[in-house]
Formats: structure tokens, sequence, C-alpha cells
């Protein structure tokens, strides 16, 4: 809005142009974010603990010391949309549709996971929305945002995955890149929710990958910067580094409240939100599988419940002492606050790994 009101104006203040630059207004989408966070936080964990009472069911049969953390409120995500929402209108061109797509799939995931914790809240059990019903929601709403990521992207890139380490490569897929792309969304949304098990545990590693796609994307909407790094260009993507920004800030802001001992949990509302946001600006700036590498802690995680699931399934025995693969560390003794830094750590690593990509071809 910023940009909108006050851009044009340059000609009569110099000073204006400022916000001609990505890079000024992602920086300031990020202390607005943050700003609004550290502001708006208290007043939303109070109004969030008098609306739940008792707060977040904690399921009986997890690690032990998680049945302290009873009576702590969750749908924590509110502050996280809030900040993130706020500080996109704010500094964002307004006229750019990427940045309504994005922000259409964060929205509505968030909505979604807001319906799963308050049915945990209200009905007094873990289970929420069902698994179905919200694996539907995600799947239209995925598909609506594709199509319009589809008639946006240039040609070829419309239907087509980029392959990173290789330049110029690319994977026409047809009408199959639909599938392709809703799966990323989803899975990456789901993939979040699944790590959101510990304090802090899956807000840093959003806010990283949520730094290095505001690279990727300040790369690829710039032309000079895409060729000179032999990457795809896709005009206007490069707006989304801003959006970006803003998560960023609101992640920070809100890890104030979340960290170990959290005060606050994010929920559904929060988790599947920054997770469909990772994964709708992965597919815009044509970097899915860059994805899959910087939030490789994500698929880790993701991929131990579907080891754990299948294995007893098929011969009654489980793989990991219990799943998520956080889980299975707390299990083995591993203090909270320990398995947290460890995976956050392991999520940087992954993130350096994934920006290697831009230069490496």
């Amino acid at each position: 809005m910023l940009y909108n009101l006050l851009f044009p104006l340059a000609d009569q203040a110099g000073i204006l142009n400022l916000f001609k630059y990505l890079t000024f207004r992602t920086g300031g989408a990020v202390l607005t974010a943050l700003l609004i966070s550290f502001f708006a936080g208290p007043s939303v964990i109070r109004w969030l603990r008098r609306k739940q009472g008792r707060g977040q069911p904690i399921r009986t049969d997890g690690p032990e010391s998680h049945l302290t953390k009873k009576g702590t409120p969750t749908m924590g995500g509110i502050l996280v949309l809030l900040a993130l929402t706020l500080s996109t209108l704010l500094w964002t061109d307004l006229t750019n549709p990427y940045i309504w797509i994005v922000l259409l799939v964060t929205l509505s995931y968030g909505l979604i996971g807001f319906a799963d914790d308050y049915l945990k809240v209200s009905k007094r059990n873990t289970k929420g929305l069902p698994g179905k019903l919200k694996m539907a929601g995600q799947i239209a709403v995925a598909i609506v945002a594709t199509i319009f990521i589809m008639r946006l992207s240039p040609e070829p890139l419309s239907r087509a995955m980029a392959v990173p380490f290789f330049k110029n490569v690319l994977l026409q897929l047809g009408w199959g890149y639909m599938v392709m792309a809703v799966f990323v969304m989803v899975g990456a949304s789901n993939a979040v929710n699944l790590t959101d098990g510990l304090d802090g545990l899956a807000t840093v590693p959003v806010m990283i990958a949520a730094g290095v796609f505001s690279l990727i994307a300040y790369m690829v909407g710039h032309a000079v910067f895409a060729n000179y790094l032999q990457i795809h260009h896709v005009p206007g993507a490069g707006e989304l580094a801003v959006f970006c920004g803003a998560l960023v800030g609101a992640g920070l802001g809100f890890l104030w409240f979340n960290a170990p001992p959290a005060i606050v949990f994010m929920g559904d509302t929060g988790s599947l939100a920054m997770g469909g946001a990772l994964g709708a600006m992965s597919v815009v700036t044509k970097h899915e599988i860059v994805l899959a590498i910087v939030g490789g802690l994500f698929v880790l995680e993701t991929v131990s419940v579907i080891v754990q699931v299948a294995s007893y399934k098929l011969t009654g025995k489980r793989v990991f002492r219990m799943a998520p693969l956080h889980h299975h560390f707390e299990k083995k003794g591993w203090a909270e606050p320990t398995v947290v830094i460890r995976f956050w750590i392991i999520s940087g690593i992954l993130a350096l790994v994934g920006l290697s990509t831009l230069k490496l071809r």
C-alpha cells in the first residue's frame, strides 16, 4: 500500500524513491511484522487464554514431559497471520497478482487450521477436523491457486518444473504440473504441521526457509540476476521477497512468546498457513525441488511418520520409538531444548545447501 501511495510522489520528494526498492520494503516488512507481534501478542494471548480456558488438549500417549504443558492456549497462529497480513498489505505492491495468490493460500490454510484448532479446544480432544475434510479443503485451495499461477507464468514455465543444478532444464509436465503443484502446497502445509510438536521447533525452520525464498524470489524476479545465475526469470515474482520478509518478522515475533517454555502454541492455524505459504512461493518461483532441500527437516519429519505407519501396518513393528521424528529423540532421553536447537542447526545447514543451487549450475 505504501508503494502504491507514495512511490508515485517520488518526483516531488526524492526520499520516496526508497519505496521503489524491494530490499528497503522487505526490511520494512520484517520490522513491521515484528513490532505488530510484540505489541499485539500479549493481548492476543490473553484473549486466547480467556476463550479457551483449559487450553490445548495434550495427548496422553506422548512424551511425559508434555503433560506439564497442560493449560497452554493454542491458535497462536492468529498472531502470525495478523502480523504477516498487515505487514504484507502495508509494504507490497498491491497490483502484483502473485502477492494475492500466496496470501490467499496462506489465509485459506490458516482458516482450515483455525477450524481444526477450534474443534480440538471446544470438543476437548486431539482429533479436530476430520482428516478427509481438511485435506479436501487444502486441495481445493491449491487447485485454484495453481490455475492462477499457470495463467500468470510466462511460457515455457507455465506447466514446467525447473531442475536445480542444471541450467535451462525444464520438465514439461502439461496438466500433470497441476498435480505436482497441488502436492507441493498441500505437502508443505502438512509437513510443517507435523513438525510443530515442540516449543519453537517449526517456527525457526519456517523463518529460515522464508529467508532463503526471499532471496530466491528477488533473484528470480530480477532479469539481470536471473540471467547471471542462469535460473528461470519469472517477471513479478520479486515482490514475494517482501512477503517473505513479513513472514520472517511475524515468525520472529511469535517466537518471543513460543520459545521454551511456550506461553502459547501455534496450532494448526499457524502451521498449516506457514507451510502453505512456503509451498505457494516455491511454485511461483519455480523452485519446488529446492523447497524440498531447504525444508528438508519438514520432509524428514513427514517421512518418519510414513515409515512408522507403513512398518506397523505391514510388520506390526515400529521403526521409531514414536513419530514424528522429534518425539523419537525425546523418548530416547533428549531434553526438549536439545531436540529443538539441534533440529534448528540441521535446518540451517539444509538452507545453505538449498542456496547453493542458485550458483551451482
